[in-house]
């Protein structure tokens, strides 16, 4: 991120100053990328047939508990659940899922890795609290091989 020093010639701002603080708060603040408005996601299904898949997916993650895309598609092959055409049309359903609230995603850091995983929003505040407990800690199992190759 680029730096200017305001002096006296500039309006008199210093970047010590609470006008200097303010304005590289500003250029932070307009230099973000605008989220994306997943209320205008098109689903490209009717609504009706729309709400009806929609509520299938929402039952899905609710018993299911936190999925990852992948094992979402999974899952669903599995449940036979219609009107899902392919992987790409399940993933423009979800993200209009979480436009309406019924879904939120959630990050979890393992390592250096990210895991994004889909819950419903009552799921997601014991998820990002605790964690889920399927996911297993790569440092572990590193760990435990380090100690047999010591031995």
């Amino acid at each position: 991120m680029w730096r200017r020093v305001w002096t006296s010639n500039n309006g008199g701002l210093e970047i010590g100053g609470g006008g200097g603080t303010m304005m590289m708060n500003w250029v932070r603040y307009m230099s973000r990328k605008r989220a994306e408005n997943l209320r205008k996601i098109n689903p490209k299904v009717p609504y009706s047939e729309a709400t009806s898949i929609a509520q299938n997916l929402y039952n899905l993650i609710q018993h299911r508990g936190p999925l990852t895309i992948g094992n979402a598609w999974t899952n669903i092959q599995e449940a036979g659940i219609s009107g899902l055409s392919s992987k790409t049309h399940m993933k423009i359903m979800l993200k209009w899922m979480r436009g309406k609230k019924m879904l939120k995603q959630v990050c979890q850091n393992i390592g250096s890795n990210k895991k994004f995983l889909l819950c419903t929003p009552q799921d997601s505040q014991a998820v990002q609290s605790t964690g889920s407990p399927r996911v297993k800690l790569r440092t572990e199992k590193s760990s435990k091989l380090r100690k047999k190759h010591k031995k």
